[in-house]
């Protein structure tokens, strides 16, 4: 008989009788490729127990559960993954065509990165189906793990350091200055009087800028300006924060005993640039917080901030800031108003709507932008 016709067939076998002679049976030829076939078919189970882990600014690592024989025949991945505030996630439209992720099956944890141009700081929804790929291309898939949520990271050191050679492009030349100032309204500043006996106490750092800055969210501080006007040298006479400036000497904030740190590099859709700065006394819980999260600047040498001793003795040290960017400063420890002076701006208060409180960084901006999210 030919081979390829017994899978239609039974085999004949002699057996010897209990009375010595020979009988007839038949007993089936097990069809290997039918058996395969079988398997192929046999429904994928639903993956369970999807676990995120090594979570990054714009990665990570993605792992589930399945039964032994399904990982040995699986040889697809998809993975659907959407942002936690789009509530119907875009899910293949149909079960063989993708129209997110279909990756060749790995072993587990997966790393994922890059395919959806990960943001930091962003809320994300991940489901998989696991798929074996048929002869004829088609798939046969798994039903949808649960939905799992996580949450993306903070740029870390070296993401910052990027944005950090990025803004040293940008600095310009340095100019001299000498005293640190804030804008506010006279209301604010007769709440500090009355009800924080004179201190300026930290608040929680805003939105803006970069969504990946590590302070966002998360450290306190007094933000101060430095720039200063290129005819005078003195600071601008407008300001879109109140009319009402409080002016301290730069030694005050910027001097031996301060860290100070990188904090971020942004615009907001127009042709200047501001940098943020952090100052921490040293020791500081301020000055822990950053150590391990933003780059540190020598005081004495870099493009943004500079205190410099002076040449002759006795004389004051000098003090330098950039003169390309506007620069925010953020102090992160308490400031008495007696450590300076409060008074009336002599140019106008501008707009609100030119302040930098929850602005939103500019994606689009080849200068102040890197590749791992805005």
């Amino acid at each position: 008989m030919p081979e390829e016709e017994s899978c239609d067939h039974q085999a004949t076998t002699s057996c010897p009788a209990g009375d010595g002679t020979l009988t007839l049976e038949t007993s089936p030829i097990i069809n290997l490729n039918l058996i395969r076939m079988t398997e192929m078919d046999a429904p994928l189970a639903t993956p369970c127990n999807i676990q995120i882990c090594e979570v990054t600014c714009d990665s990570f690592r993605i792992m589930w559960n399945m039964p032994p024989e399904d990982t040995a025949r699986a040889t697809h991945f998809f993975i659907d993954l959407s942002r936690k505030e789009n509530r119907h996630p875009n899910r293949f439209k149909h079960r063989d065509v993708p129209t997110k992720l279909v990756a060749k099956a790995v072993s587990l944890p997966m790393a994922v990165r890059g395919h959806w141009f990960l943001s930091p700081r962003t809320e994300y929804c991940v489901a998989v189906q696991t798929a074996v790929r048929q002869p004829d291309g088609d798939y046969l898939v798994s039903e949808w793990s649960p939905v799992v949520e996580f949450c993306t990271g903070d740029y870390a050191m070296e993401h910052l350091q990027q944005l950090l050679d990025k803004a040293n492009g940008s600095a310009g030349r340095l100019l001299r200055f000498s005293v640190f100032y804030r804008n506010q309204h006279p209301e604010y500043f007769d709440y500090v009087r009355r009800e924080c006996g004179g201190l300026m106490r930290p608040a929680l750092k805003d939105s803006s800028g970069s969504h990946g800055s590590p302070i966002n969210g998360k450290l306190h501080g007094v933000f101060f300006s430095c720039n200063t006007e290129f005819d005078t040298g003195l600071p601008p006479r407008d300001s879109p924060y109140g009319p009402l400036r409080f002016q301290i000497p730069a030694g005050h904030l910027l001097n031996p005993n301060i860290s100070l740190y990188f904090a971020d590099f942004y615009c907001m859709y127009t042709a200047y640039h501001y940098v943020v700065l952090v100052l921490a006394p040293v020791g500081t819980e301020g000055d822990n917080f950053c150590r391990t999260r933003l780059p540190r600047l020598d005081l004495a040498s870099n493009p943004f901030l500079t205190c410099t001793a002076s040449q002759r003795q006795g004389e004051e040290p000098v003090y330098c800031h950039a003169s390309d960017v506007i620069m925010e400063v953020l102090f992160t420890e308490p400031v008495n108003l007696d450590q300076g002076s409060v008074e009336q701006i002599s140019g106008h208060h501008q707009l609100m709507s030119l302040t930098t409180a929850n602005a939103k960084k500019d994606p689009s901006c080849k200068v102040c932008n890197i590749s791992v999210g805005r």
